[in-house]
């Protein structure tokens, strides 16, 4: 019998464990992630090849309207159930990496793009603080003034897209903004936006996200 390489049998892995996010089976996600670490798949590739690509998954078929609420926790508890298996094999980091808090920002419910973020944050070895969905100005704020590296907003709606650049006007009357630094995102936002309203960087993606707080800290 050919024996079949290596990469190949890693992409299909990884394809079955995306889809197994997206199919709500964090059983069968839990058994996949256990494979991919005997068959020496990195686990950061698990992560980010595997986990977040399904729940990208899932947060299009939830734009779709195949999906609703429930299923979108149900695919995040699977998500999870695989982070739980990967994150103690993930390299570990020395020292204080600093705090990051993410939020969405106020009107916009939309946050699976967020939790994505928050699973890779913290699988680079941040703290995260999770503010959650229809975040009001004034809890960005207090996260500041408690004490975070880095605050991170998103929307998926242009209409609260404004909602941004209010928080940031917030932090500077407040005396904080130059205490932190402020990361934007989501599906309407562009660099563009990024810079007119004074954050420190914008990011397209989860992966582009951990670079850019990598960045914004060094």
């Amino acid at each position: 019998m050919e024996k079949r390489d290596e990469p190949a049998i890693s992409a299909e892995l990884l394809t079955r464990l995306a889809r197994a996010v997206v199919d709500l089976q964090p059983a069968l996600v839990i058994d996949l992630c256990q494979q991919a670490l005997k068959e020496g798949v990195a686990p950061d590739v698990a992560l980010n090849q595997g986990l977040a690509k399904g729940m990208r998954q899932v947060g299009e078929k939830f734009a779709a309207r195949e999906y609703f609420v429930p299923e979108v926790l149900l695919a995040a508890k699977a998500m999870y159930a695989g982070f739980d298996i990967l994150k103690e094999h993930l390299p570990q980091k020395q020292g204080y990496r600093g705090r990051v808090a993410l939020g969405v920002v106020q009107g916009d419910i939309h946050d699976i793009g967020k939790n994505i973020v928050k699973v890779m944050v913290q699988a680079a070895g941040f703290e995260v603080i999770d503010l959650g969905r229809n975040v009001p100005v004034e809890r960005f704020v207090a996260a500041v003034r408690n004490g975070v590296d880095v605050l991170g907003m998103s929307s998926l709606m242009t209409t609260t897209m404004p909602n941004m650049a209010k928080v940031v006007i917030a932090l500077e009357r407040a005396g904080l903004r130059n205490r932190v630094k402020v990361l934007v995102g989501g599906a309407p936002v562009t660099k563009v936006f990024a810079e007119r309203i004074g954050a420190d960087g914008y990011a397209d993606d989860a992966y582009g996200a951990v670079k850019e707080v990598e960045r914004v800290l060094k």
